[in-house]
Order: C-alpha cells, then structure tokens, then sequence
C-alpha cells in the first residue's frame, strides 16, 4: 500500500509537469511532433518484473509530452474540442482525488449534490424545462445514445410494446427521421440500440433540415408508427441550426418524440442574442450536449437531458439488492446514464457554471462567435479563399479555387504548426474547417490565424 509520503511525491510531480505544460501551451506548436512508433521504446517493451516509485512514473508518464497536440492553445480550432477553464480543471482533480462513485445519490451526497445544482444550472442556462432529467455522461455520442434509448422506450410503449421487457423482437418498426446533415454519432447510437439505418430529411445548403422536406417525409410514415424525429443544433461544418421550434410543432403533431443533437450548439441558447437569431431549442423531448466543447469543462462532462425523467429511467434503470434505492423523489443518479459505476464527471461542470456565472457563460458564448465572425471576415479578405457558410455561430468552412489547393494549403498549416484546421469534405467540396471553441482564443490568435494562411497563400 502506498505510504502518504508517496502520495503527496507523485502528486506534486504530476502538478510540476501539469504547470509546465500549461505555461508553454500558448507558445508551443499546434500539432504533436512525434507518431507512436517513436514513443513505444520510451514506455513499451516487456512489462518490467520489478515496480518503481510513484514519482519516477509520473515523470515517465510527461516523457510522452512531444507526442501531445496543443489542444488547449487558443490557436487550435481543430474538430469541435474546447478549452479547460482553471477552476473546472482543478475541480477535475479533486474528483480523481476523491475517487467517488457518483452512482447513488445517498451513498455520496458531496458530489451528487455539486451534480444536480450542476443540472439546474444547465436548465436555467439553456431555457430548457425545469423537471427534466439530466445524466451526466462521457460526451455527445453515449448523450444521444441515452436520449435515443429514452425515446425507443417511449415511443414503442405508446403502441403497446415494452421494449425494456420484451426487446426488439416482435415489436413494430420504429421510424426514424434525421436531417441529411446530422452528425455520424446519431447513426451510431441508433446502431447500438438496433434501430438500424434511419431516413434522412433533405437539408438546405447551410446544413439545415428543410421543413417542406420534412413533412413530406413525416407523411410518408405510416399514421400511429412510433416515431422519433432528430434535430441538429449546430452543423459541424457551418454551424447552422435546424429550424428546431418549427420542426418540433411538425413531428408533435404526428405524435413523434423529438431529439436535438446539440454537442457543441446547445450553449448558443445561454447568449440571448444568438437565441433571438437561432430560435428555441426546448421545444424537443430531449437533448444533448458536451461540456467539453463550448463550455470548456475537461474531456468526460457530457449531457443527456430529457424532458419526461419516468422514459429516461425506465431506459437507464437498473434495480439490485444491495443498491440504495429511493422510492420516489429526485432517484440515483445511475438511472440516468449507462454506467452503475462512474466517476463524478459533472463536478467541473458545476465548477466551470461557477466560475463563470450567468453573465461569464454569455459572454463566453458570444465571444466564440465574435471569433469566428472575425476569423471569416479576414481571411474571406485573402486572394482565393472562399467561405462557404453563413458564420451565425463557431464554425467557419473555407477553400480555395480547387480542392488540390485546398488540400496543400492545409498540410503546410499543419507542418507550420502554428495554428491547426480540420481537413474535411462538404458540399462535394475539400475543405478546412475552424471550430472556435476554446475560451482562451483571443484577438492575437484571430490575427495569427489570418497571418498564418496569408503567409501560406504567398
């Protein structure tokens, strides 16, 4: 068993290598510098017969240092990945410190209730309702897997099939809608609750659903089929939201559950100027979001929310003897998520809410968006780059007269390294993506951004 005194080594060595990273992050080039096959030799090999103290790990641990992106920078806009906020970063620490199940409610009551005031937070935030549920899971993709399964259940009781007893087999076919433009992880959830290839809605060319598109394909649903309708807010790629509040009267209408995919979008409705241009977004039954994309919470702060809490226990609800149980009330936070056991993920939630506050998570919202604004209306200024969406949020697409163009300006960004881009595909075209996402990103970086692909350009 470990002696307090090495406990107290390994940590303060593991602060050391932190506090040093985190000094040179701003400083240091986007992507990492090293592939795995030169790291193996430092930390692979034969598993050695003898151990070695704590602080000797922790320091070969940070030898791997050269093989890390610099995700943290405010000059990487790479995927949809936020910063960490101070305080919800040390919060996270003191979670693994803690080492609580944050499974039960009554069994650890000091993190579930940083949880749930976490959850209220989110609703008020949000203007989402107020007795919905919220779990706290690893990100968007086990979030949409949630609600989607709250949602099987629910639908399918509605036609008299308790999916939860009896499974798939024997049960009427489920339809399910999602715009053309929806996130991969969508299809994915659907394929782990066996509910197969669903069909998709046409988008217009900014990434949203289109509402005649829709109804055409509402129709085309067999009258009283369970039914469940997903909506994006927040396109990956130009950051367009669908028409949520339309959308919803749409598929309430035909008895549908509605979803919205929101990882990285759902924030926008904390910014009362955003949600006067984007619409509502608590017009659904239930949506997701990530933590560690707009809201700068550490990696593993998902959030699957869901306006009837009986669906989402019903799907999420496991039931054992030796388990503490409530018979009515507020119920474990287990029947909420897919895991009995887990970490005590929605305390840097509550820690970054805190630090901020109402008016710090405004005005982090609106900054990312001011960001991009910025980002766009300079480099649209560069000879030959084209942007291609309408910048109403964090994303920003671009290309250049070709796709071979495109696609060599974005490898020299990255053997630059001093900003970092996603390389992607949309509307049959190469393009580098700039997601802002990280509350760190300043108007230095913004202008770095734009030197960077001049300099490129020339």
């Amino acid at each position: 068993m470990a002696e307090p005194t090495a406990t107290t080594g390994a940590l303060t060595a593991a602060a050391n290598h932190a506090q040093r990273w985190l000094d040179t992050v701003a400083t240091r080039t986007i992507p990492a510098r090293v592939d795995v096959e030169s790291l193996l030799p430092l930390v692979g090999g034969a598993l050695p017969d003898e151990g070695c103290d704590a602080v000797r790990v922790v320091d070969e641990v940070a030898a791997v240092e050269s093989g890390l992106m610099a995700s943290q920078s405010g000059r990487f806009f790479g995927w949809v990945m936020g910063g960490t906020l101070p305080a919800a970063l040390a919060a996270d620490w003191l979670v693994s410190a803690w080492d609580q199940n944050a499974g039960m409610r009554d069994a650890t009551p000091g993190v579930v209730a940083l949880e749930e005031a976490a959850a209220r937070w989110i609703l008020d935030l949000l203007h989402l309702p107020s007795g919905s549920d919220v779990g706290f899971v690893t990100g968007a993709t086990m979030a949409n897997f949630t609600c989607l399964a709250a949602a099987r259940g629910a639908v399918l009781q509605r036609v008299g099939h308790d999916v939860h007893a009896d499974g798939l087999t024997g049960a009427p076919r489920l339809h399910v809608l999602v715009g053309q433009e929806r996130h991969d992880t969508v299809d994915l959830a659907l394929r782990y609750l066996g509910l197969g290839t669903p069909t998709v809605v046409a988008a217009d060319e900014q990434g949203r659903m289109r509402l005649d598109a829709l109804a055409e394909a509402l129709d085309a649903v067999p009258a009283d089929a369970p039914l469940i309708v997903c909506l994006q807010a927040g396109n990956v790629h130009s950051g367009a939201f669908d028409p949520v509040a339309e959308a919803a009267e749409l598929a309430h209408a035909r008895g549908a559950w509605v979803h919205v995919d929101g990882a990285f979008g759902l924030w926008a409705a904390a910014s009362p100027r955003l949600t006067a241009r984007l619409g509502d977004l608590g017009a659904a039954d239930s949506w997701t979001t990530d933590s560690h994309k707009t809201h700068n919470t550490p990696y593993d702060c998902g959030e699957a929310i869901v306006r009837d809490p009986a669906a989402m226990r019903a799907a999420m609800g496991v039931h054992a003897s030796y388990l503490l149980a409530e018979e009515s009330g507020p119920g474990n936070p287990y029947e909420r998520v897919p895991e009995l056991s887990r970490r005590a993920r929605g305390v840097p939630v509550w820690a970054a809410l805190r630090s901020l506050g109402r008016t710090g998570v405004t005005e982090l919202v609106d900054t990312l968006a001011d960001r991009a604004v910025a980002i766009a209306a300079g480099l649209s200024a560069l000879p030959g780059v084209q942007i291609l969406n309408d910048v109403t949020y964090t994303q920003v697409c671009l290309c250049l007269e070709s796709d071979e163009q495109t696609k060599a300006v974005g490898a020299r960004l990255h053997e630059d390294g001093r900003i970092l881009l996603s390389a992607s595909h949309w509307q049959g075209r190469a393009v580098l993506r700039i997601s802002v996402s990280n509350a760190r990103t300043s108007a230095a970086d913004v202008a770095t951004v734009i030197e960077a692909v001049a300099s490129t350009l020339r």
